[in-house]
């Protein structure tokens, strides 16, 4: 009917597809009002209900600055041309690093910060960990009625509790060096690991490992017997070389376990490695010298439990007790003042360290670098969000998540928080003392 009436005195394309937009809102509104006879209050009652049911104001602007539009052309330029609504004097600018200007390494951390996407990210994670190292309690703060047994001392050393979480590969590649940084200078005071990372850090005193391809062929890497870690080989030998180390050291342990009832935990099973590897290159060494506590809730799925598998032929009686080291990583959090998560990729890790601070309401900073999405529910791919509705970041925190490779995004977060000169001497823990629980005699 339309084409019939209408499109034989049409002078274009775009008026047509106006009259038809238009004969639509006169149809769309007799099916809902049949008794009215206005084409005119007709077309604007239709464009009263849809602007009814738009709830933002600047939306019914629009809608009716298109309604009033007469040609499809100026339906066209409005819809691409919305006009703006000015944001606040002081939104930042989009601007990157100027190298006519610097190329310096914390000048471009800090164009980072307005250079948008993953580098923003990058930059704000880096703030939360400043503000992490230079917290200090105040004297108002030292006046709340929970530290009202505090001593004096004790407020002078109150600092931030830090959790460090990472997964093995990081241990695996060259991020083990910016961790064992961390550990030699005292600077976190808490670690959750996964057990390639117990292993690989002290394989690496003994061989290295190389770098590969991501492409190399696996059957034909097996027949060497060399062992594939994304682009990084591990030679098998460097597993002889961890069981030679680990099994005389596991039937001591088990000696002084029936000898002087000692109850071994992972976290002090790792403590007895950094202790028995005395190799300043060690991760672990630099725990123990400096009391760091270690946990591995999942000590057994690498290396270590294949030791203590292969030792079970012989004697099955070494006992290591989790439920212990439980106790221990959530006392660290419920007692701890300010605690700050920093977690290098996901899983049991993570999670860990987030239930930890579940214990305490939440934790006061959180930094999060992974690759993970949440699409899949999992709690590796979380956002920090979803950790502020359980309870495991406080809902005062600024929390950040970095996406992306820890190997690229860690020593750039490294060397502009701890190692920066004007943070590293805040960065250095008072040496803590561990809970009696954590010590054995050897040990103490």
């Amino acid at each position: 009917f339309f084409f019939k009436q209408n499109l034989s005195h049409s002078t274009s394309m775009s008026s047509v597809l106006c009259e038809l937009n238009d004969l639509l809102c006169k149809l769309e509104l007799q099916s809902n009002n049949p008794n009215t006879n206005d084409d005119e209050q007709k077309t604007q009652n239709v464009s009263k209900q849809r602007t009814d049911n738009t709830s933002n104001e600047n939306a019914n602007g629009q809608q009716q600055q298109l309604s009033e539009a007469v040609t499809g052309y100026e339906k066209a330029h409005q819809s691409v041309y919305v006009v703006s609504e000015q944001l606040p004097t002081d939104t930042p600018k989009v601007c990157g690093p100027d190298f006519n200007v610097s190329r310096s390494l914390d000048d471009i951390m800090n164009a980072f910060r307005n250079t948008g996407f993953q580098a923003t990210n990058l930059s704000l994670a880096a703030d939360r960990i400043i503000e992490m190292i230079h917290w200090r309690m105040s004297a108002e703060e030292a006046k709340q009625p929970q530290y009202a047994g505090i001593t004096d001392q004790e407020i002078t050393d109150a600092r931030c509790t830090m959790f460090l979480g990472f997964t093995s590969n990081q241990v695996s590649s060259g991020n083990r060096e910016v961790i064992r940084y961390l550990c030699q200078h005292n600077m976190v005071d808490c670690i959750v690991t996964t057990c390639g990372a117990i292993e690989e850090d002290i394989m690496k005193c003994y061989n290295p490992h190389f770098i590969g391809d991501f492409g190399l062929k696996g059957r034909e890497l097996r027949l060497k017997g060399q062992n594939r870690i994304g682009n990084l080989i591990v030679p098998n030998q460097n597993y002889c070389k961890f069981e030679d180390f680990l099994t005389p050291l596991l039937y001591e342990m088990l000696a002084e376990q029936r000898e002087k009832q000692i109850v071994w935990t992972p976290s002090k099973l790792i403590r007895r490695i950094g202790k028995a590897i005395d190799n300043e290159q060690s991760v672990w060494y630099w725990c123990y010298k400096n009391n760091i506590p270690v946990f591995c809730p999942a000590i057994t799925d690498g290396a270590v439990g294949d030791v203590l598998y292969f030792m079970s032929f012989k004697d099955d009686g070494f006992i290591l007790d989790i439920a212990r080291d439980m106790r221990l990583i959530n006392d660290i959090a419920l007692n701890a003042i300010k605690t700050g998560m920093i977690i290098l990729g996901g899983g049991v890790t993570k999670h860990h360290i987030c239930n930890a601070n579940l214990m305490r309401n939440g934790a006061d900073w959180s930094v999060f670098v992974n690759s993970g999405q949440e699409f899949d529910g999992s709690d590796s791919g979380a956002r920090p969000d979803e950790a502020i509705s359980w309870g495991k970041i406080k809902l005062t925190a600024k929390p950040v998540k970095v996406y992306g490779d820890a190997t690229v995004f860690w020593p750039l977060i490294v060397s502009t928080t701890f190692a920066n000169p004007k943070h590293h001497k805040s960065a250095i823990k008072p040496r803590r003392v561990l809970s009696e629980a954590y010590c054995i005699d050897e040990l103490k």
